[in-house]
């Protein structure tokens, strides 16, 4: 029974009853086992009670139960002990362990404290759980299931009920059938045996009913009488049943693919961060894709506006954007193999003053500022008088930027005076200084102030430098102080081309053109209507009363478009492309240009498409996805700070064509000819290559060419290839140095393939075909020997022609062994070349295999090399056995490198002779060598008699009046003994 306070609960919370680690017993509700739940509305108190009705062995072990709510959790566990014989109707059963008088009683309370993690069990020893639930009683399934992590209990156990039913019989096709169930770790290789009476029947292997075809990873084997299937690199796919099917008969087995734990390689690290950093967990685990589990004092971690938790392959990283001190503790990290743990400690970052607000004693009408500068930008605050949040308003203005927060008051006034204080929000700290108010009585006394001009020119620019689009309306308002009012006086340059004088405070003049004066009580405006190039200049302003003068500069610059790029042209075409290049313009409106717009259409057409959307900076652009065979024109736009200018003039037309000829070379030259070679054009478009013309003048000519007809003796001439197609000819590809006519002498040079730097090997019948290239001039002769003696052999044939030379073997021969010299000469200057050649076959059988020592079950064997070993290295031997009794014979050894072994497990009571095969690269040899002896592996007689002893002691038993008991003993003797029970009155 469990009590669950829910006063700090807005809804009814979820209870579960868990058994194991952790069954939830809430899908066994039934007869057996019962729930009930009651509700006291005057304690605000659950009552959660389970009943387990006729307690059976099977319910004894550990209990839990769970309850929730929301993101709250508390739990409770106990164990359950079933002792033997209890009356029928009474639940005997007690708690002990973690259970108190008062463990059910749960409080949520509890929740608000940090939860000590319990110790997880210590890794267990692997084992073989089918091995387990072969023996284990019913009642015991479900808990050696939540002890080695078996999900599917249900599953596992109809397959071994279904296994269990199986009988053994007698079988006329198999003399050893599949084990009962095969066990493998995931990734690793198993292997399933049978053996046939009879050793040239074919098997079919079956998985889940369907026939398995070989491949790389089902192997199939078959070695006399033996049958192997092997699975390569097990998965969870190849957890199933498998056959093996001879005839109409059948062997079953079942095969269980365990997935390894999964483990941490990486553990937590400890994390110190301040409030509102981010904090990021990261661990690493064995396995990608695994699931992980996160939890924080006792509660698993989920995704929501607080954490994130991110996979990244076998990386697993839970992250807190912003970290408060509630996040301090200790985080978890579980697997199913492993776990580890990180602290999270947070820090409060304390504010520094960097300059504090000092106190002001300002006069009337004058401005106060009150500022300070603290070390952290992003703190936010505000500010008090007389501890009364101030407002800002059309006097008072509040900033912050950065770490500098002011307060400004204009125009003071006396009500202004008292004490003004910063708070830093969420920081225990103030900021305070006092503002005077001083009051100064002013006499009216009539003086002379000289002019003033206050020009402010600070957000056009440069100092005193105005900038204005063209055809834009400029007005500059200068204010001007001075007693009396002055009169003001502005200017274009020195020569006085535009001259106003006009009093402040005046009419408005006559407008004498687009520029004019606008005059105000304490303003004097400039105004230009409609900015053009021509009003760029230099202008003053001059102002003037009986208390003296003062003068201002200033300049006006006027910015447009720039002027269009002029001379668009078409510097190179290809099979889709064209290269594009003009001249920047004369004038750049007054702004520096940004790059280039580009636009191109067909010959004829009105309508233009644009190349690019974004600025190009450079003067040369490839235009692309251009068609092959028609007529473009292209036009430019120039782009500044202020627009596009007008477009470029069209460039000619121009049509995009195949390219050039590549990799033009000289291959030979004679006193009257030049043999050229070269390479079709890297882009051939749609109209192809229809021919190529050859053009040559002599070194130093003219633009004179001519079509190849005949080439001077001793004249030094330039070649170049044109290819022409539709669109007509192409770009010429030209040598760069000339050719001189004269007959060229290359010494002779064998160019000997790489295969026949090492020894050439092949098998007898084997196919030999051997093409030798060279090079010299005049041509060279060739000439070919074996072992120092001319290549006579008519099996061997010799094809010759004026850059290679071929040796071909139609069928090839032991004697065809041997060293072959390539010789190529050109009167006395010679090169040459050895191809050493070696065909190979199988072996002969080894010699004198013989029975030297037989010891146990074990027998040695001996034996001589073959003499004929097949012109190679012999590189192992094959040993085979046979009993007398089936003749069936079994594979010992493979690729044994020594000519001896050692025959182990052989069977008591049978006569086995042995084989032998030789085996070099071609295989094995085609005969085998017997043993001249057997080895007779006898039987020894033992003792088996020995004097009684019990193997388990009595053990003592509690039982109920009424109810029989038993008690059982184990000993062991041989032959049989009587036993004999005294106890009491009782003796037997």
């Amino acid at each position: 029974m469990a009590k669950v306070d829910s006063s700090d609960l807005l809804r009814k919370p979820n209870m579960k009853w868990l058994k194991g680690k952790w069954l939830d017993l809430g899908s066994k509700a039934g007869k057996h086992v019962q729930f009930k739940e009651t509700y006291d509305r005057n304690s605000k108190v659950y009552t959660y009670e389970m009943s387990i009705i006729k307690v059976v062995e099977g319910d004894a072990g550990g209990y839990r139960c769970e309850v929730t709510s929301k993101d709250k959790c508390d739990s409770c566990t106990f164990e359950v002990t079933v002792e033997g014989g209890s009356l029928p109707g009474r639940h005997c059963h007690r708690t002990r362990g973690a259970a108190r008088e008062d463990a059910g009683d749960l409080d949520f309370s509890a929740l608000l404290k940090k939860r000590e993690k319990k110790a997880r069990d210590e890794p267990k020893e692997e084992v073989d759980v089918w091995e387990i639930l072969k023996d284990a009683k019913p009642c015991d399934y479900e808990k050696i299931a939540f002890d080695y992590g078996i999900t599917d209990l249900r599953g596992l156990l109809k397959r071994l009920k279904k296994m269990k039913k199986v009988e053994p019989k007698k079988s006329d096709a198999f003399l050893k059938k599949l084990e009962q169930c095969y066990s493998v770790d995931k990734g690793k290789r198993t292997q399933m045996h049978v053996e046939l009476h009879d050793p040239n029947v074919q098997v079919k292997w079956l998985k889940n009913g369907v026939e398995i075809k070989p491949s790389a990873k089902y192997v199939f084997e078959c070695v006399g009488n033996k049958r192997t299937l092997t699975i390569n690199k097990s998965n969870l796919s190849d957890d199933a049943a498998y056959e093996c099917v001879v005839g109409e008969e059948k062997s079953f087995t079942e095969v269980f693919v365990k997935e390894p734990p999964v483990t941490i390689t990486k553990l937590l690290d400890d994390v110190h961060v301040v409030v509102g950093e981010k904090v990021e967990f990261e661990c690493e685990v064995s396995e990608e894709g695994a699931n992980v589990r996160w939890m924080k004092d006792g509660v698993e971690l989920t995704k929501d506006g607080k954490y994130r938790i991110k996979k990244d392959g076998k990386k697993h990283t839970l992250v807190i954007n912003e970290a408060t001190i509630e996040d301090i503790g200790m985080y978890y990290v579980y697997t199913n193999g492993g776990e580890s743990k990180g602290e999270l400690e947070v820090e409060v970052k304390e504010l520094e003053v960097l300059q504090s607000i000092a106190d002001l004693s300002v006069k009337a009408c004058e401005q106060a500022m009150f500022k300070c500068e603290v070390s952290d930008e992003k703190v936010v605050g505000k500010w008090f008088k007389d501890g009364v949040e101030v407002k800002p308003g059309n006097r008072i203005k509040v900033s912050h930027i950065g770490r500098i927060h002011k307060l400004m008051i204009d125009d003071v006034k006396p009500q202004d005076e008292g004490n003004y204080t910063f708070v830093p929000e969420g920081y225990a700290l103030s900021l305070s200084a006092k503002l005077n108010f001083i009051e100064i009585k002013i006499e009216y006394v009539p003086r002379q102030d000289p002019p003033k001009i206050h020009l402010d020119t600070s957000s056009t620019g440069s100092k005193n430098t105005i900038v204005v689009v063209a055809g834009n309306k400029l007005r500059l308002d200068v204010e001007i102080t001075g007693e009396p009012v002055p009169t003001v006086c502005w200017m274009k340059g020195d020569t006085g081309v535009t001259h106003i004088n006009q009093p402040l405070g005046h009419p408005v003049p006559v407008q004498l053109s687009k520029v004019r004066v606008e005059t105000r009580t304490t303003l004097s405006s400039f105004v230009i209507e409609g900015a053009e190039r021509p009003d760029e200049g230099q202008y003053s302003i001059i102002v003037t009363n009986p208390a003296g003068e003062d003068r201002a500069e200033l300049t006006v610059k006027i910015v447009d478009v720039p002027n269009p790029p002029e001379n668009v042209r078409c510097m190179g075409v290809g099979e889709d492309t064209a290269t594009i290049t003009w001249d920047p313009p004369k004038f750049d409106g007054g702004a520096p240009i940004k790059g280039y717009l580009m636009e191109r259409k067909k010959q004829g057409s009105s309508r233009w498409t644009k190349l690019n959307f974004e600025v190009f900076e450079s003067t040369t652009y490839e235009a692309k996805k251009m068609i092959e065979g028609v007529f473009y024109e292209m036009r430019v736009f120039a782009v500044n700070g202020i627009g596009i200018s007008q477009p470029s003039g069209n460039s000619k037309p121009f049509m995009p064509i195949g390219g050039e000829p590549t990799r033009l070379t000289v291959e030979d030259v004679t006193d009257s000819t030049c043999a050229l070679k070269w390479r079709p054009p890297e882009r051939v478009g749609a109209g192809g290559v229809d021919g190529y013309i050859i053009e040559w003048c002599k070194e130093g000519g003219e633009g004179n060419t001519y079509r190849v007809k005949g080439l001077p003796t001793g004249e030094k001439l330039l070649f170049r290839v044109v290819a022409m197609n539709i669109a007509g000819r192409s770009p010429p590809c030209t040598m760069k140095q000339s050719v001189t006519v004269r007959e060229i002498m290359e010494y002779p040079k064998i160019r000997l393939p790489r295969q026949l730097r090492t020894k050439f090997i092949r098998k007898v019948g084997e196919k030999i075909n051997l093409v030798i290239p060279f090079q010299g001039k005049p041509r060279p002769v060739v000439n070919w020997l074996k072992d120092g003696e001319p290549l006579e052999n008519k099996s061997v044939g010799i094809r010759t022609s004026d850059f290679d030379t071929i040796l071909f073997i139609r069928s090839a021969e032991r004697d065809h062994s041997g060293t072959y010299t390539l010789s190529v000469q050109i009167d006395n200057m010679q090169d040459k070349a050895d191809i050493h050649i070696q065909i190979v076959d199988k072996p002969g059988p080894p010699i004198n295999v013989m029975v030297t020592d037989v010891w146990g079950f074990n027998a040695a064997l001996e034996w001589k090399p073959p003499k004929d070993t097949g012109n190679t290295d012999i590189t192992g031997y094959t040993i085979q056995k046979a009993d007398k009794k089936t003749q069936g014979w079994f594979t010992v050894y493979e690729h044994n490198r020594r000519p001896s072994c050692t025959a182990s497990d052989l069977v008591m009571g049978n006569e086995y002779s042995f084989r032998v095969f030789s085996e070099n690269i071609c295989g094995l040899s085609d005969e085998v060598a017997f043993s001249k002896n057997t080895a007779i592996i006898g039987k020894t007689e033992k003792d088996m008699s020995s004097s009684p002893k019990f193997t388990a002691p009595l053990v003592d038993r509690v039982v109920v009046a009424g109810y029989s008991t038993a008690i059982s003993c184990a000993v062991r003797a041989y032959p049989k003994v009587r036993v004999c029970v005294c106890g009491g009155e009782y003796c037997n």
